[in-house]
């Protein structure tokens, strides 16, 4: 027999266990606070925006267009030589001395993030880090290094920084809202599951119509007595 259960059996059964939902549902949110303050170290990040400008001459306004939008292409091979030892093999040398840093330039690698507005010459160049101060250091010496570099490699020498980059007291990882939402969310979809299970597998007679819906016959009820109240 294929059993269903309706809209309005499951509004009773999650009314029935409401107790232990709301106690899953607070759970969950705690044991997410109490992960993300005192397990997951936090993260800060740092900003640098460079722009590089060439400096060939353009006979017009047409030739001005392309160029500028030459230099926008070459925006991801900056990307690559950023990412490239031949830049953060010094950054690291520097941050080793200035910060203790502790790691090699593939860790370096993982830390950054290149990104650029469209049709911008200027893109930014983002470094997360545990320490805030380091993770400012770092993006810093990125950009110098790689304005040093570049002269060299591609004969490009307007390089100019835009915008330095600076600690930020507030770290971006771990969101603590988001992680207590979703701890929320997981207690309350596991007691919900709980709930429903337990009923599911709960197979006690309550009532006449569990005989019924198993295709047996009521042949009468048999009321309790209380051995108390008799005479």
């Amino acid at each position: 027999m294929e059993e269903t259960i309706s809209i309005e059996q499951i509004f009773n059964i999650l009314k029935k266990h409401l107790k232990l939902i709301s106690g899953l549902v607070i759970m969950g949110a705690l044991v997410a606070f109490l992960v993300t303050t005192f397990f997951v170290t936090p993260k800060y990040d740092a900003t640098v925006q460079i722009l590089v400008n060439r400096t060939e001459p353009a006979s017009n306004a047409g030739a001005a267009f392309n160029t500028q939008q030459a230099d926008v292409q070459m925006i991801n091979t900056y990307k690559d030589i950023i990412q490239n030892k031949i830049v953060l093999d010094p950054v690291r040398k520097e941050i080793v001395k200035k910060d203790n840093f502790v790691g090699t330039s593939d860790d370096l690698k993982s830390q950054i993030s290149i990104s650029n507005q469209e049709n911008s010459q200027v893109f930014s160049v983002t470094v997360k880090d545990t320490n805030a101060y380091r993770a400012a250091d770092i993006a810093n010496s990125v950009a110098d290094n790689f304005k040093s570099k570049i002269k060299k490699m591609m004969k490009v020498n307007n390089v100019t920084i835009v915008a330095d980059a600076i600690a930020k007291p507030n770290a971006v990882s771990p969101n603590k809202k988001m992680n207590v939402i979703i701890g929320l969310m997981l207690g309350a979809i596991l007691g919900i599951g709980i709930a429903i299970t337990i009923e599911v597998f709960d197979k006690t007679v309550k009532g006449v119509e569990f005989l019924t819906d198993l295709g047996l016959s009521n042949l009468g009820m048999i009321n309790h007595i209380d051995e108390t109240k008799k005479s």
